[in-house]
């Protein structure tokens, strides 16, 4: 007998043991991420063949301590390499782990190499070629802190490349994933299965191999121990000829029923390719369909729903990927009483959203990916035909009714307001209630959430579990499309570092603002363009800047230009550092008709810019960060130590009767009057007249200040 490693995921081992006990293998041991195993050559054949949850088998030629690079070579040069294969063998060394002193895989895999090379050359033999690309055996080390182990690949490549996926839907499970799913799902040969997000129909197919006793390996063209030079070519063409009798007459004895809905119909069509090419293309009924209106397939009753449900990556999938998950638990609930329901997913939350409680759970790796497996014994318990309604209408048990409670009363009284005011984007909560920390805009028929960051004494379960709650109750509670809200997450910043850009999707759109149509990205940056907060402050704007020359100091993406133009300002000049929002003021300018010479844009540091120039204006606004230290300015900037320097200048630049309107986000900012008075200025505190009612829970937002020249 020889020694054998059949490798898995992390979490399958015991499912993996259990499955070469049954293919024949003796002398079983579990160990991480893989069984240890011995067998004779025709049971190792038939394991490679037949194995649905291995992802290879080594036969182990030794095992060794490694502490350094020279253990390794004289660990790997004591194997009689030319007892095992010839000099014209192609061959390719895979190496995987590392240790304190070999901490590069590729450098432990070219010391392997060596070793092997060396064993032939001294023996006067001609040394093997290595190919990469086309090898015709594989040898594999693993390491594992000191402890080696070398072997050979059974099969050479991945047993989980089955032969019938030649194309593949978005992140597909690999096929040995796949079978592994199936077996813990608690589905049997005599159960009908559904797969509501079959995808490329990895899922299905394998179960319906398994059920046909196909063998997964059947189709492989070329396996590594064909390569060895004790390979017994009857004794596994015996065996494979077995498996082909076997893989003929399967299919035609099936009786269970397998079925596969999907949404993508080029991935749909994908699956039936892929079924046709494993020989099950018959056995499975696959259709169009949506997993959020799914009904039960005629021929399934108390069968079991396996599925495999995308769950993201980005936080921005996330309003898509709640409403799919709780309409399709609503459907479960609905339609499939009396089923079992197994879902894979690496969200604890989204798996939430189902609002079931979970019978039994198996912890898996996807990769990198902790997942689960969750499987539900499905009742119709929770879910409520709303009296008089169609057959399908499902009323909801409400999620964190505290919160949905606060929000309908703020809508129902902020509604009423912005359409009396003419405005079309207002703040709906803001984190009124501690233990729901976020604030929810509305632009048009768009929700954007933003999250703060939970304080440390949160634990991060909990607060994910929180932001959940606050998706799915405002999704409940507004009634808008989930495509169109749009999640961010907002540490409390400094200054205006909230500018970072998120991505390059240019998605934009148009708002209206008193009269003022204004272009808004509600994707690519954490603001959208558009402070909320200071809109009373730019309508004041334009109505104090008629037949005046403004200026726009720290201008963003000149929103308050635009109501001074709009006001009938006679010019107006917008500076900001940045380019790409001086394009957007321009552009902001170009939807209100306002173009013309009359209107300036100048890109500059607007400290230095304030210190060279020699123009003055009748009004100016000037919304300075609170603090920057950004490369690109010549000096550090910060708004409390720092105003009364900006007031010399902009002193300077204003006409006798001119005025500034200056404003900040510092909480408890302090005006220095005593100095600003001896500069021969005076100012107005009007921080409480630009406060808007959207935002009246939160007093210190921003402040705000009318500056003069002192009077006599």
């Amino acid at each position: 007998m020889n020694q054998y490693l059949a490798i898995t995921s992390r979490g399958l081992e015991n499912l993996l043991a259990e499955e070469l006990e049954q293919l024949g293998a003796q002398s079983i041991q579990v160990v991480n991420a893989g069984v240890r195993f011995k067998a004779e050559q025709a049971t190792a054949y038939r394991c490679c063949l037949w194995t649905r949850i291995s992802s290879r088998i080594i036969q182990v030629l030794s095992e060794f301590t490694v502490r350094d690079d020279m253990d390794l070579y004289l660990g790997a040069v004591a194997i009689n390499w030319p007892n095992y294969f010839s000099s014209d063998t192609r061959i390719v060394v895979d190496f995987n782990g590392t240790n304190r002193e070999i901490r590069n895989s590729q450098y432990g895999a070219m010391k392997v190499k060596d070793a092997i090379v060396d064993k032939f050359t001294k023996a006067d033999l001609r040394r093997p070629n290595i190919d990469r690309e086309r090898p015709d055996l594989r040898i594999h080390m693993r390491l594992s802190g000191e402890k080696g182990v070398l072997g050979l690949d059974m099969a050479g490549s991945g047993l989980h490349q089955r032969g019938y996926r030649s194309e593949a839907g978005k992140a597909p499970l690999r096929e040995t994933h796949a079978a592994a799913l199936v077996l813990k799902s608690g589905w049997t040969a005599d159960k009908p299965l559904l797969d509501p997000m079959c995808g490329s129909g990895t899922l299905l197919i394998e179960a319906a191999m398994i059920a046909a006793q196909i063998a997964p390996g059947l189709k492989r063209k070329k396996w590594g121990f064909e390569s060895i030079k004790d390979f017994d070519k009857e004794g596994w063409l015996e065996i494979h000829a077995e498996a082909k009798v076997k893989a003929r007459r399967g299919p035609a004895a099936v009786t269970t029923k397998f079925f596969g809905r999907e949404m993508d119909r080029r991935v749909l069509s994908i699956a039936r390719d892929n079924a046709g090419r494993a020989g099950v293309r018959d056995l499975i009924d696959l259709e169009y369909g949506d997993a959020t209106q799914l009904v039960c397939p005629e021929g399934f009753s108390n069968g079991v729903i396996l599925c495999n449900p995308p769950y993201g990556e980005r936080l921005g999938t996330t309003p898509e990927l709640i409403s799919l998950y709780s309409e399709f638990g609503n459907r479960l609930k609905l339609a499939f009483a009396g089923s079992t329901a197994s879902i894979y997913s690496s969200s604890n939350e989204l798996l939430s959203c189902l609002r079931m409680r979970a019978d039994k759970q198996f912890k898996l790796r996807n990769g990198a990916l902790d997942c689960v497996l969750k499987t539900y014994l499905i009742t119709a318990g929770g879910v409520k035909h709303v009296e008089g309604e169609k057959e399908g209408v499902l009323e909801e048990t409400q999620v964190a009714p505290d919160f949905a409670n606060r929000l309908k009363k703020n809508i129902a009284k902020l509604d009423k307001w912005a359409k009396k005011e003419g405005i079309e984007c207002y703040r709906i909560y803001d984190a009124d209630l501690p233990n729901y920390n976020a604030a929810i805009d509305k632009y048009n028929d768009f929700l954007i959430i933003q999250e703060y960051a939970a304080p440390k004494s949160v634990p991060e379960e909990i607060a994910r579990r929180r932001l959940m709650d606050i998706l799915r109750a405002t999704i409940q509670v507004t009634g808008v499309d989930n495509s169109k809200v749009i999640l961010k997450v907002r540490e409390r910043q400094k200054g205006k570092s909230q500018y970072q850009k998120l991505s390059s999707a240019e998605r934009h759109m148009v708002v209206n603002e008193y009269g003022v149509d204004l272009k808004v990205n509600l994707y690519d940056y954490l603001d959208t363009g558009l402070f909320l907060d200071h809109r009373i402050t730019r309508r004041k704007l334009g109505l104090m800047a008629e037949g005046k020359d403004f200026l726009n100091l720290f201008a963003y993406t000149g929103s308050a230009t635009c109501h001074a133009a709009v006001g009938g300002a006679k010019s107006t000049t917008t500076v900001d550092m940045s380019n790409t929002y001086l394009r957007w003021a321009q552009e902001n300018m170009e939807l209100n008709g306002q173009v013309g010479r009359q209107h300036q844009f100048v890109q500059a540091d607007c400290l230095q810019w304030l210190q060279e120039v020699d123009e003055t204006f009748d009004l100016i606004f000037i919304d300075p960060p609170t603090f920057s230290n950004s490369k690109r300015m010549t000096q550090s900037f910060d708004v409390q130590r720092d105003h009364i320097m900006l007031m010399e200048n902009l002193k300077r630049m204003l006409r006798p009767e001119g005025q500034i309107v200056f404003s900040n986000n510092k909480r408890h900012f302090k005006m220095d009057i005593e100095k600003l008075t001896e500069l021969g200025l005076q100012a107005k505190n009007i921080s409480d007249k630009t406060l808007p009612m959207d935002f009246g829970r939160n007093k210190q937002i921003h402040n705000c200040w009318i500056i003069t020249h002192k009077e006599d």
